[in-house]
């Protein structure tokens, strides 16, 4: 089976490689990635973790007879990153990668060059996009009728966090995880049929708001566990103020990617250094490798992916993309029935799911009123004056 992984000049690329090679051993993987410098450095590393490893600049080789194409690239680098992650800041917005006026801009950059990437994979091929922001190009790319499933790690990083804290595998705890991506919410966590996520609230709860950054009240009054992102919309001033000033994640990691490139290029290094742990993506290489073992041998497995609406979430159109738990075969993944949502969480998954579906107008079609009308449908934006200066922003 030949995997191309586009994008495969990242730093976090070793992560992945490893995964496979332990998880998938007879896959070949395919680098590609423009940077030739980058490749030159991260493709040599990758072959001392798996052999089966070849890298290229060139998109048609790396794609010609892929089964799986994996997408993983950041338009602009992390100079971009850099600034969607500042310039929000200066309207008293927060500025983050993947979510409010930041995230936008990233999917205007990015949609476009992973359309025309897609544009060349053979139809019918599985392409697993962790681009971000996944959700929005997750649409974009089944929009234009590719055969695409979204995957973040979110999902995985709390059934291993749960899995600990209840001393049993993994593999034993299926979630109830529902949402859009970087918008979600774990209610329910189900060891051999029985839910153990209320005893979890009642024992851990305290220690698990600390971790995704919220006040122990938030959890206990929604009687769930939210994503960490959800701190934007429920402490949005707070980590305005926090970021205000400050270097951003952004800053932090390019310094680590500078770093790595230095190690990676030490022909003697032929394991992952701890360093990467600092990257971010945990359990990334877990999730993908899961994914495309069910996509490709049909188990039934259930992961967290991002797909087609379909009814699931009734408040939502069809068209929309949702991130939920997922049986998965050879013909993809389907959502497993999803019980009521309420309105503490439907009311903002119906308004951050209608600025995506705006977000995917701007970034294909272009146009200032286009970007507008998306920062103005945004919870975290939402204002005439905000949107109208975020925009100029945007398109710059």
């Amino acid at each position: 089976m030949k995997i191309a992984v586009v994008g495969g000049g990242s730093t976090y690329t070793p992560e992945l490689v490893e995964g496979f090679a332990r998880l998938l051993p007879d896959a070949s993987l395919h680098l590609v990635d423009p940077a030739a410098e980058r490749l030159a450095v991260v493709g040599p590393f990758a072959r001392r973790l798996n052999p089966r490893v070849s890298w290229t600049t060139d998109l048609g080789e790396g794609l010609d007879g892929a089964d799986i194409v994996v997408i993983q690239l950041r338009v602009g680098g992390q100079k971009a990153r850099i600034h969607d992650e500042t310039f929000p800041l200066a309207c008293g917005c927060v500025g983050q990668e993947t979510t409010g006026a930041g995230g936008l801009a990233k999917a205007v950059r990015t949609v476009p060059v992973v359309l025309d990437i897609a544009s060349r994979v053979a139809p019918g091929t599985w392409i697993v996009n962790f681009t971000n922001p996944v959700g929005i190009v997750t649409r974009a790319l089944l929009d234009a009728g590719h055969r695409a499933v979204g995957l973040c790690n979110v999902a995985i990083g709390f059934q291993r966090r749960f899995a600990g804290l209840l001393g049993v595998p993994p593999e034993a705890v299926d979630l109830d995880h529902v949402g859009l991506n970087h918008l979600t919410w774990e209610r329910a966590a189900y060891v051999d049929g029985v839910d153990r996520l209320p005893a979890l609230l009642s024992s851990f709860g305290a220690e698990l708001a600390a971790e995704v950054r919220l006040p122990p009240e938030v959890l206990a009054t929604l009687g769930n566990v939210p994503s960490y992102y959800l701190r934007y919309f429920y402490a949005h001033d707070e980590v305005v103020r926090e970021e205000t000033g400050r270097p951003t994640r952004a800053h932090e990691v390019a310094r680590i990617e500078a770093e790595l490139l230095r190690l990676y290029a030490d022909p003697a290094l032929d394991e992952k250094p701890p360093l990467l742990g600092q990257r971010g993506g945990a359990f990334y290489s877990e999730a993908a490798v899961g994914l495309i073992h069910s996509l490709t041998t049909g188990d039934g497995a259930h992961h967290s992916a991002n797909v087609r609406n379909n009814g699931t979430l009734p408040f939502l159109p069809d068209e929309s993309v949702i991130e939920v738990t997922c049986a998965v075969s050879t013909d993809g993944p389907v959502p497993r029935p999803v019980t009521p949502v309420g309105p503490a969480l439907s009311g903002l998954i119906g308004a951050v799911a209608a600025y995506e579906e705006l977000a995917v107008a701007a970034a294909i079609h272009g146009g200032r009123s286009r970007v507008y009308s998306a920062l103005l449908a945004h919870p975290l934006v939402g204002q005439h004056a905000l949107a109208d200066a975020l925009a100029d922003e945007v398109l710059a």
